[in-house]
């Protein structure tokens, strides 16, 4: 049975720029870091030798880390991804506590948003927010307040 969330993952082409969005733009910190090379069978990878610089960042207190996959051997390759209403198509959503502020910000440093954030007002007076950008190597990024 499962017991709750662990990670999510993206494979990425340009960690350092992945590194940037996650760590510096949204503010998650580096959890975890590992060199991985997998065995001659390729164990879990299915990848025989796979050899890859694991970096999971995320919230210290949080229960769910993303995982930045950088393949340095064999190398990614670069087949397009699938638009939102593809079959394929993954997003990824954190919850945040300024979209407003967020959206600035983000916006000032050139990310691209899909949607510009939506308001509304809820009858208790907690206003709500979402809006969808992507990372910098096109990966759905849903804020929500």
């Amino acid at each position: 049975m499962v017991t709750g969330f662990n990670h999510s993952g993206f494979v990425v082409k340009d960690l350092e720029a992945m590194l940037a969005f996650y760590r510096d733009a949204l503010g998650l910190t580096i959890v975890r870091e590992a060199d991985s090379v997998a065995p001659p069978e390729g164990n879990h990878t299915g990848i025989p030798g796979a050899h890859r610089t694991l970096i999971f960042v995320g919230k210290p207190e949080g229960e769910h880390v993303l995982e930045l996959v950088y393949f340095i051997d064999p190398q990614s390759e670069d087949v397009g991804r699938p638009d939102r209403h593809q079959l394929g198509a993954s997003h990824i959503c954190f919850n945040v506590s300024d979209l407003a502020s967020l959206h600035k910000k983000l916006s000032a440093l050139g990310i691209e948003f899909i949607t510009d954030p939506i308001f509304n007002t809820s009858d208790d007076g907690t206003i709500h927010g979402i809006c969808y950008c992507k990372d910098p190597e096109g990966n759905f990024v849903e804020l929500i307040q």
